[in-house]
């Protein structure tokens, strides 16, 4: 399993980055089965638009490398996140079982994860890995309240997708500061 991560972390970068869904489209709706610090619950992206903007990030696979990193990074700004009124969630095609776990260690219990095994979340957002099958790409997105994407940002390198999705969430919360509001 490790090979084929590392692999897949090799190929990723002779891959192009893309966002799959452009600023302005309409962000599709779902309800997932989601962890968050080990608790499961019925993620809805309907329910969660009523609090604010919410931040989906799509990753590879939990406990990976990468993915550890990233999650790491979300943990430390979810308190941001929420002070602007933003909701994180993160998107992967693991099982309930893992994102259990990976929810408490990995994301420190500060934001949830949900389980796309089924791959249908991906699907929708078009956030497939082209170089594997069912395998969610590394691409973020901020969600409006009106169910619009305002930003996307698609990079396998975890480093800047905090920082660009919070700038996202803060220019979209100075043109509309009573949206929402925390």
């Amino acid at each position: 399993m490790k090979r084929i991560f590392a692999s897949l972390a090799f190929l990723s970068f002779l891959a192009p980055a893309h966002a799959a869904l452009a600023v302005g489209a309409p962000a599709p709706d779902f309800t997932a089965k989601a962890s968050l610090g080990g608790n499961e619950f019925d993620f809805s992206l309907s329910e969660a638009l009523k609090k604010g903007p919410v931040v989906l990030y799509f990753y590879p696979a939990a406990f990976t490398t990468g993915c550890t990193i990233e999650a790491h990074d979300f943990a430390e700004a979810t308190d941001k996140f929420a002070a602007l009124g933003a909701t994180v969630i993160g998107v992967s095609h693991d099982g309930i079982d893992t994102l259990k776990r990976f929810s408490v260690s990995e994301c420190r219990s500060k934001f949830a994860v949900t389980a796309d095994p089924d791959g249908k979340v991906i699907v929708s957002y078009d956030a497939r890995l082209a170089i594997v099958t069912g395998i969610a790409d590394r691409i973020s997105y901020v969600i409006t309240p009106d169910h619009k994407v305002a930003f996307a940002y698609s990079d396998m390198n975890p480093d800047q997708h905090v920082a660009l999705t919070m700038a996202a969430v803060k220019k979209w919360r100075d043109a509309h500061p009573k949206a929402g509001s925390p």
